[in-house]
């Protein structure tokens, strides 16, 4: 673990486990970090990548507000396989955020994700390890067979669940929207949020 927080100290990518799948995880707040990250997933920059925060008071950080709705599926769905779009705070990378500003943000289950995020700060990327449109490693044998080069190191965590990746949910004039089906249904969000 130590060293693979000083390769992301070093602008490294670094592969991990997730709760669904491997992900790939490089310091958010490093410009080149972010750039080597979008040329190994062959990413178009206007796709933002997420992020995965150690603990929910990192949202602080991150983004200007949280809105009523969120706190409810905070309090149920996370940690967990859920992804919620946020207002960004001033001044997040580009690579992070839509043309509106907004930035999606997850608090893993999976503990050697969160023991990662944490000992590297608190936040770090949490998109999935694959090349552009190709299944998500759940393996990180599968991990590395897509990079074979371009990773600093390979946090193993044995076999992901696969699956289904994160529910990624916006919240829009009081409403949820679907951005993402995913491992939550969201039939299940909806109930939680008018229950």
């Amino acid at each position: 673990m130590a060293r693979l927080v000083r390769e992301l100290a070093r602008g490294g990518v670094v592969a991990f486990p997730t709760e669904t799948f491997y992900g790939l995880a490089v310091n958010p707040f490093v410009q080149e970090a972010l750039a080597k990250l979008f040329a190994l997933k062959q990413r178009p920059p206007e796709k933002p990548v997420l992020v995965l925060i150690d603990e929910t008071a990192r949202l602080r950080e991150l983004v200007l507000e949280i809105p009523p709705l969120y706190e409810v599926l905070m309090a149920r769905f996370w940690p967990g396989p859920l992804t919620l779009i946020f207002p960004g705070r001033q001044g997040l990378p580009e690579l992070l955020t839509d043309r509106r500003g907004t930035i999606g943000i997850r608090l893993s289950s999976q503990p050697l994700a969160c023991r990662l995020a944490a000992a590297a700060g608190g936040v770090i990327t949490g998109t999935s390890a694959n090349p552009g449109g190709a299944p998500a490693a759940s393996t990180a044998a599968e991990a590395l067979a897509y990079f074979p080069t371009g990773l600093a190191g390979i946090l193993d965590g044995g076999q992901a669940s696969g699956g289904l990746g994160s529910t990624i949910v916006a919240e829009e004039d009081g409403r949820l929207r679907l951005i993402r089906s995913g491992a939550i249904p969201f039939s299940e969000l909806l109930a939680a949020v008018s229950a």
